[in-house]
């Protein structure tokens, strides 16, 4: 039987992987459309991305359902597939390591719903508890492996997705945290003004098995080592870090991200010595910037004489 992930990869750090989004719209999805509809209309689509992710070395892939909940897919006419989307994300998942022969963790997404609850805004806790709830149900049932809350910024939002991971049954619940570097450039916490420290107690607290960080502005690799060892410092829950490949700049009437998978590796080894469990990488980046982890997490491994995974024939 595979071991659970929050206990897997205490033996050893895993490799995650990168962007969905943008290798979306490099497929063809049209800016402001669904892309977690493409499960069902494109999954060939889909699943071409994800290999490609498991073929540069990714153990632990994320479900193409980052806007899987009623309320997102609500705004595209598509709230009667939530189950449907949901179930069809986790099975691409798990096709893709079948296709590249390895047996990895499905991660199934949640991403935030998209709005603010009251008094703030128009949603009611009650409205986001019951999507979070139902898309929590569908990924557990499609079987997937973990299930991450991500780019949250307040911990009201958070614990709902926690609750509703509990709640369904998940294996292994991850939250992960978008924090913005401040203007000085001193530190960095979420939108909401949540500390990392604080925000692993609250985890932790809360039940979750692992701590992460996710996107965010100016959050680069040294950045995200510096979130690691802050975490470290109140929880001894593993850690997963998951920082955008630089700096977004719009060239050509398009967003990009300037660090090349060259620049980004540099710094996994520091990350991987500062105790994350965990490495991939979010906005910009591509299967080529993991697989530029994946020589380094090598190297780190067999450094720490450590079997590295592609090594299992």
């Amino acid at each position: 039987m595979k071991k659970l992930l929050q206990d897997a990869i205490l033996e050893r750090p895993m490799l995650a992987d990168g962007a969905m989004g943008t290798q979306l719209m490099l497929a063809g999805l049209e800016q402001g459309n669904c892309g977690e509809e493409w499960n069902l209309i494109h999954p060939e689509k889909v699943l071409a991305i994800q290999r490609r992710y498991a073929a540069a070395g990714s153990e632990c892939i994320l479900t193409n359902t980052f806007g899987g909940s009623r309320i997102m897919l609500n705004r595209h006419g598509k709230a009667a597939n939530v189950a449907e989307i949901n179930k069809a994300g986790v099975a691409i998942v798990r096709e893709a390591f079948k296709v590249n022969g390895k047996d990895g963790y499905v991660i199934g997404d949640i991403g935030p719903f998209g709005g603010l609850m009251e008094p703030y805004g128009d949603f009611t806790e009650s409205q986001v508890r019951s999507a979070f709830e139902e898309q929590a149900a569908a990924l557990v049932e499609g079987g997937a492996d973990a299930i991450i809350i991500e780019t949250q910024t307040s911990f009201e939002e958070l614990l709902l997705g926690i609750r509703a991971a509990q709640l369904a049954g998940a294996p292994c619940i991850i939250g992960s945290m978008a924090y913005d570097v401040t203007l000085d450039g001193s530190t960095f916490r979420t939108m909401m003004g949540v500390e990392p420290e604080r925000a692993a107690e609250f985890m932790e607290e809360n039940g979750a098995h692992i701590v992460a960080l996710n996107c965010g502005t100016g959050m680069d690799m040294t950045r995200a080592k510096d979130a690691v060892e802050r975490y470290k410092s109140v929880t001894s829950l593993p850690v997963m870090v998951a920082p955008n490949a630089g700096q977004p700049k719009w060239v050509n009437g398009k967003i990009v991200y300037d660090e090349t998978p060259e620049q980004m590796m540099k710094g996994v080894i520091p990350l991987l010595e500062a105790g994350a469990n965990i490495v991939g990488a979010c906005c910009g980046s591509t299967p080529e910037h993991i697989a530029a982890f994946r020589k380094k997490m090598d190297e780190f491994l067999k450094s720490k004489e450590t079997q590295p995974i592609g090594s299992r024939r």
